[in-house]
């Protein structure tokens, strides 16, 4: 994700000042690094991707060269969905360099191994796609994404899929022995790093958001054309801008007041929420199935991003990156 987003940094600078454009090289050749470990194509290894699940996932090797794929289904198979940026023209003239680098990975081949979305194909508007996650891989991790037996909660998209109520065995794994995953939606249960372990289960704000711009990167590159079919909605097609949308709009609902006037994230105890103007506490997670703020009461650093969740819900046409600018 980081390597992506310097490369479209560098070649923003590049624009006006030459010296960038090895920056943006070096930094896609990182992101090619990355890719190509994370597919496990050197050397023989593992893919994190489990082709069966439709999921990346937490690999294993042992001292004698067996692979393990944890079964565990957590941000860590949605997180390289965040590794996704768009080149347009404007940056591609004034770096030919870099340009003729992305013909050389034509097909997403690194070393003669695919590894990730193929940076050669252009979109009608001569757009390029910088992606780990390519257009096959998409729509089988939405399935899960999108599920509300899964990761889809009614305020947003769980750290940890909620299938793991039930399934909580892990079996033997090496080097560990037996071991269980518990979909946790609220506060740890765990003592676990002090008992701070709340990444199984609750609603996270930052994790939320940068998935939400990744799906409109990939709307912008895909087009409208391009669509999942949505569980809840009994299986309509949505485009990736209405599924990040319809995200957008479960997290806003953590502070929109319900059918009884309640607001789920306001704890009954919050200070001011008697009064008739309440002073909003921006929470650092939120409990999965309710809605209740936890953590920290003061953590406007990212749940701030609310508001420009709400201005997306309002002002739908909001322009996007590379769209519509004077080349």
């Amino acid at each position: 994700m980081f390597s992506a987003n310097l490369v479209v940094m560098a070649l923003e600078i590049n624009r006006f000042n030459r010296e960038y454009e090895d920056i943006a090289i070096q930094c896609y050749q990182q992101f090619l690094a990355i890719a190509n470990t994370i597919a496990g194509s050197d050397d023989g290894g593992v893919s994190l991707w489990d082709f069966d699940a439709g999921f990346f996932k937490d690999l294993l090797i042992t001292p004698q060269g067996e692979a393990h794929h944890i079964d565990v289904y957590s941000w860590v198979g949605l997180i390289p969905l965040f590794a996704c940026e768009v080149i347009d023209q404007r940056l591609l003239e004034a770096a030919p360099r870099f340009r003729e680098l992305l013909r050389g990975h034509k097909g997403g081949l690194f070393r003669g191994n695919y590894i990730c979305a193929c940076p050669e194909w252009e979109n009608d508007r001569g757009e390029h796609l910088l992606a780990l996650v390519d257009h096959s891989q998409l729509p089988r991790i939405l399935k899960r994404l999108l599920n509300e037996d899964e990761f889809f909660s009614p305020y947003g998209i769980r750290s940890v899929s909620k299938v793991h109520q039930q399934h909580r065995d892990l079996g033997d794994i090496p080097g560990l022995g037996k071991a269980q995953i518990e979909y946790v939606p609220g506060e740890s249960n765990s003592f676990m790093f002090g008992g701070n372990s709340n990444w199984r289960g609750p609603i996270w704000m930052p994790t939320n958001y940068a998935l939400i711009q990744a799906l409109e990167k990939y709307h912008r590159f895909l087009g409208d054309g391009f669509t999942a079919p949505v569980p809840q909605l009994n299986g309509q097609a949505l485009n990736m801008r209405q599924i990040a949308t319809m995200i957008a709009d479960r997290l806003v609902s953590l502070y929109r007041r319900d059918a009884n006037g309640s607001i789920p994230a306001m704890r009954g105890d919050a200070p001011f929420a008697g009064s008739d103007e309440p002073l909003y506490n921006f929470y650092e997670y939120f409990h999965a199935e309710n809605g209740q703020g936890l953590g920290a009461a003061h953590q406007t650093g990212w749940t701030g991003l609310l508001a420009n969740l709400v201005m997306r819900e309002y002002q739908r046409d909001i322009p996007v990156s590379g769209k519509g600018q004077e080349k």
